[in-house]
This record gives structure tokens, C-alpha cells and sequence, in this order.
């Protein structure tokens, strides 16, 4: 898939209130917005390699161990990297937060404030919000 570097990419299930506090805080970093249902839209393996790529992670530490479905869907069997990328594919109802992908970077959300840490604008030599800035 491609990543339009100024566009917000948020993977993230819009019935849940992480996720619609998460999208109302998008809007602060990025006026265009390319919203995707996880649990409406089929995201084939490839693209979730590509996301957990972007995002350092193995594809396990994406996934909810405390949602219901958890044990009867994944329990504790152990994957090769293809078989984990197939548990994201079929089972999006498990992914535990919103990722974002913006300016070559991707989060995922735990809370709807991590996506501020996106604010950065590289292009325009490497500003930091005020509110992010540290200690110097």
C-alpha cells in the first residue's frame, strides 16, 4: 500500500470510543484524513507487514490478550511471521489500539493523545509542537 506523506492514515474501529477520541485528534495534526474500518475492510496480509514494519513491532504485540474472542481465536499456539500476519487479517476485532500513519511514521494509539507524537512536521525542518518539546 501506499503512504501519501500528507495524508493521516488511521487504522482504527471507528464504534469504539478509544477510536473516535483518537480520529477527533487527528484532525489537530492533518486536515486530510484517510479513515479505515478495520472490522469493515478486508486489509490483506501484505498490508499488515508494511504496518507492523512501520511500527517496530512484532504482529502479536498488536493484539488484545484481554479481549474475549482472544483464547478461541489465537489461544496459545505460536505462529511463523506469515501465520501471525493472517491472525491480523481475519481477526481485526483484536487489534488492542488505533495505529496512525503519518510523514513515513506510524503509532499505535494505547491512548488517543499518542497520536500527537505524529505532530512532528519533517519537511519543515523537524518543528516540534510546544506541548511535546522536552526539557532543554
Amino acid at each position: 500500500m501506499q503512504f501519501h506523506p500528507n495524508e493521516l492514515f488511521l487504522l482504527y474501529n471507528p464504534q469504539s470510543n478509544k477510536g473516535k477520541q483518537t480520529k477527533a485528534m487527528a484532525t489537530d495534526i492533518c486536515s486530510h484524513i484517510n479513515e479505515i474500518d478495520a472490522l469493515h475492510e478486508k486489509l490483506i496480509p501484505t498490508y499488515w507487514k508494511e504496518v507492523v514494519t512501520m511500527l517496530g513491532l512484532n504482529p502479536a504485540d498488536l493484539l488484545d490478550q484481554s479481549h474475549p474472542d482472544y483464547q478461541s481465536k489465537v489461544g496459545e499456539n505460536t505462529y511463523t511471521m506469515e501465520g501471525w500476519l493472517e491472525v491480523l487479517a481475519r481477526n481485526p476485532e483484536l487489534i488492542k489500539a488505533p495505529i496512525a500513519i503519518y510523514n513515513k511514521r506510524a503509532i499505535m494509539c494505547e491512548t488517543p493523545t499518542d497520536i500527537m507524537k505524529l505532530a512532528v512536521t519533517s519537511k519543515a525542518g523537524e518543528k516540534v509542537l510546544p506541548h511535546l518539546r522536552g526539557n532543554a
